[in-house]
């Protein structure tokens, strides 16, 4: 620990440390524009710069370690005018419709822009307005609002992606794809990491709110939705309520206020992927067929295999994830037994994550989910229609997808879905197996490790998100040396509670906070209190069963909630 002070007041900070790390433990948040703990501490922004005793000039406090006795100022007025000059040099390259962004209210620039009192219009235009890509159907890049930080850049290397980078040098940067590509064009996976990282509305999803209050307007639509097990653990933070705070009950009265005909849990398709992914790997262990298996349910990481490791693409769950899997039940199962035409069955899917946008085009799954909602696309139709969220009533979800397992609960963690699957796997290897938890799967970082004896079977399995740990465990299955029997992987670091359609945290926030423990311990917390606790238990499932689909794995099963994968270009 060393002893130094900012503003006069004494600091201990740990050796190693930056300024704005140890400015946090006396209380004081300096700003920044670029600075993301542990994915980019470049110095670019010179938001951050503080006056150091000694320094000839002012330096940037994210990269600049502490030191014995170092004294440090962070609001003298050199520091003041330093950084309302840089905002100011900021907005005359900056496209400045801050009425109508997508980030307003929630925008970092326009939060130190108020904040610092600046002249907006101190600094004539220097650009013209440029082509904003509109070509992927997840994602919106408008160079005309980019302030050049970094942090989506940084974001996508973080992720061993990296399809987007700076072009040019000088006035002349912008950033984007090699070649001037559009996102339509290059190997993204569409994880979002790089929306929920930029502080401005540079990026962001591309919006199907008009479609769904068109679709809730027309009288020859019945509009139904289903929210995702994520969805309850951070929707509450559009309405500033505390991270982690368990929204679940409010979820079906808010849709039904936007004027849905019904609102159900995405937890029972949830339920529903663990009876058949549970069942495949069984079949796989017990018929010696393409082991390690991969899980699947997450979208991002299945384009990502599909891009980087298509070779190991039989070695993916043949199962859709819980959005295709509802999306398919409802254009049968549900329009069979209330008599529906499923043309005029419109399905909206309330999702954590961008790449759900992309999943709904796929071949193989377009037609079931008219519509994929992020968290904040939601959020915003609720605002849009004057709901007042914090106050809703308790409501409960519509039948008969009504009631699902703390199984399905946990899937919007990473390890979610390996525990979800082994506390139904176990059971149908061994009809004795007991265990419900297993914690040896459960945290945010790395990758986890673990080896279950089930009916004299030995199974090791392995749990990690975010896709630069992904591709340590993908290499291991190419290069023949994993001793796995079953992966799960989540594209997006923590999973679907920090997945690129979630609410936006400002960096003081997402640099000091555990968001993603937050968000997990609310859905972990929801499955600890519940009775019903495992897959194959939930009445609904056993119901579609015996109804509809016969068997795990049976012909009609695999007709409906299974897909195939493709191959993609690489660049």
């Amino acid at each position: 620990m060393v002893n130094l002070k900012i503003n006069g007041i004494p600091v201990q900070a740990e050796e190693g440390s930056t300024i704005i790390e140890a400015a946090r433990l006396a209380g004081i948040d300096i700003p920044s524009l670029c600075y993301l703990k542990d994915i980019n501490c470049i110095g670019a922004c010179r938001v951050c710069v503080v006056e150091v005793k000694g320094a000839k000039s002012l330096v940037a406090s994210c990269v600049y370690p502490v030191a014995e006795g170092l004294e440090v100022w962070t609001n003298t007025p050199k520091v003041r005018a330093s950084r309302r000059t840089t905002l100011e040099l900021l907005l005359s390259e900056h496209h400045k419709k801050c009425l109508s962004c997508v980030r307003s209210n929630r925008c970092e620039l326009q939060k130190l822009c108020k904040d610092y009192g600046v002249d907006e219009d101190r600094f004539p235009s220097t650009d013209e307005l440029v082509p904003v890509d509109l070509t992927s159907p997840y994602i919106v890049r408008d160079n005309n609002k980019c302030i050049h930080c970094m942090r989506c850049v940084a974001a996508c290397s973080n992720q061993n992606i990296g399809v987007i980078g700076p072009r040019q040098r000088g006035f002349k940067k912008t950033i984007g794809c090699a070649y001037d590509k559009p996102l339509n064009e290059v190997s993204c996976v569409g994880c979002g990491q790089c929306v929920v990282a930029c502080p401005v509305g540079a990026l962001y999803e591309k919006t199907n709110v008009p479609d769904v209050w068109e679709a809730i307007a027309n009288p020859d639509k019945k509009v139904v939705f289903f929210t995702a097990p994520a969805i309850r653990a951070t929707l509450g933070e559009e309405f500033d309520l505390p991270i982690g705070t368990n929204v679940e009950k409010k979820l079906p009265a808010a849709i039904r206020r936007l004027g849905a005909d019904a609102c159900f849990d995405m937890d029972v398709t949830a339920d529903l992927t663990i009876m058949e992914e549970a069942a495949e790997l069984v079949d796989r262990i017990k018929e010696g067929k393409t082991l390690p298996m991969f899980t699947s349910c997450c979208p991002g990481w299945v384009k990502y295999a599909e891009h980087y490791y298509p070779e190991l693409l039989p070695n993916l769950s043949s199962c859709k994830s819980p959005q295709g899997m509802f999306g398919a039940l409802l254009k049968s199962y549900y329009c069979e037994r209330n008599g529906i035409d499923p043309e005029n069955l419109f399905v909206v899917s309330v999702i954590p994550c961008t790449a759900k946008k992309f999943e709904v085009t796929r071949p193989a799954l377009m037609g079931d989910v008219d519509v994929a909602l992020t968290t904040r696309e939601l959020g915003q139709m609720i605002s849009g229609a004057a709901i007042n969220f914090n106050n809703l009533p308790d409501e409960e979800f519509d039948s008969p997808f009504e009631t699902a397992s703390g199984a399905g609960a946990i899937f919007g963690a990473t390890g979610g879905v390996m525990e979800a699957a082994l506390r139904t796997a176990a059971v149908m290897l061994d009809g004795s197996f007991e265990k419900t938890d297993f914690e040896e799967v459960r945290g945010i970082d790395g990758i986890r490790e673990a080896t279950y004896n089930v009916a004299g079977t030995e199974i090791k399995v392995a749990v990690t998100s975010g896709l630069k740990n992904a591709s340590k465990l993908c290499d291991m299955v190419k290069n023949g040396t994993s001793p796995y029997q079953f992966i799960e992987i989540m594209a997006c670091p923590g999973g679907c509670i920090n997945g690129g359609g979630q609410p936006v945290q400002n960096d003081a926030i997402r640099n000091t906070v555990d968001i993603k423990g937050l968000r997990a311990k609310a859905l972990y917390d929801q499955d600890a209190n519940m009775d019903l606790r495992k897959s194959h238990d939930s009445p609904v499932i056993k119901k579609l069963y015996d109804e509809f689909l016969g068997e795990p794995n049976s012909k009609k099963a695999h007709h409906l909630l299974h897909t195939t994968y493709r191959e993609r270009s690489k660049y």
